[in-house]
């Protein structure tokens, strides 16, 4: 099967050699998103719960342009500097996923670019998954 690229205005231009999704028939692997805002390409300003909300907008953003739904992802794996902000990142994704959740991996790293705090990637299955 061909792949195909999926990228949007409406998340973050890639910072590096890589595509915001690759689709490879009807499944979509979506790179990571940190707390970049779209429209300036620099980190947004605020807290913790900024940054995560926005990168969970970056990528809506992405699914959106593959032609999928949260509700369609699979598998997520969430990035955060600081694993005591786990019990915030279960809040706030509570806010964007609905039971079932996706399968989810959750790793402490020492740094991420440009200085974010949290960033999140995630596999999207455009059937209906059951």
């Amino acid at each position: 099967m061909p792949r195909q690229i999926v990228a949007t205005a409406d998340a973050p231009a890639a910072i590096g050699p890589y595509s915001q999704a690759v689709r490879v028939g009807d499944t979509v692997w979506l790179s990571g998103q940190i707390p970049l805002d779209p429209a300036t390409g620099q980190l947004v300003d605020g807290d913790f719960t900024a940054q995560v909300e926005r990168a969970f907008a970056n990528l809506a953003a992405v699914v959106k342009a593959a032609g999928g739904r949260l509700d369609q992802i699979v598998k997520l794996t969430l990035f955060l500097t600081d694993l005591g902000q786990f019990g915030t990142v279960n809040e706030i994704m509570q806010r964007h996923f609905r039971a079932p959740y996706p399968a989810r991996s959750t790793l402490g790293v020492a740094s991420l670019p440009r200085g974010a705090q949290f960033e999140v990637e995630a596999v999207l299955v455009l059937e209906q998954v059951v």
